[in-house]
């Protein structure tokens, strides 16, 4: 009796969740899923619609969640929204150094994203 596809596609899902290292382990400073789609949505609006940009950009998420906590990601992310407003409360958010401090960090680790994924 030959195996159905779908007990043949189910069987390779189990067996490359098996493989991940996430697998049964709590990964450190991991992102949510859509955090990490939409970064590569983004990036890859901004680089090209192409395979080589979804990875490069998969690539870039990957290296900047070593580095940067969710929370400090979201942060300076958060901050960058909240800079693109007109009035007075968007004017705290580019003129206060503490908010500086994050984005620039969260700019650093885009950049180190970038020398290990765009080369």
């Amino acid at each position: 009796m030959r195996p159905r596809p779908t007990d043949t596609l189910l069987s390779l899902l189990m067996l490359a969740a098996a493989a991940s290292p996430a697998f049964g382990a709590e990964v450190e400073n991991d992102y949510p899923t859509q955090a990490r789609v939409d970064y590569v949505i983004g990036c890859m609006a901004a680089n090209g619609e192409t395979r080589e940009a979804m990875e490069r950009c998969a690539c870039s998420i990957d290296v900047i969640a070593s580095i940067l906590p969710y929370d400090g990601y979201e942060r300076a992310e958060t901050i960058l929204a909240m800079r693109q407003g007109v009035g007075q409360q968007s004017a705290i958010f580019r003129s206060t150094k503490q908010f500086d401090d994050a984005v620039a960090n969260l700019r650093r680790t885009q950049a180190e994203a970038e020398i290990r994924c765009f080369k």
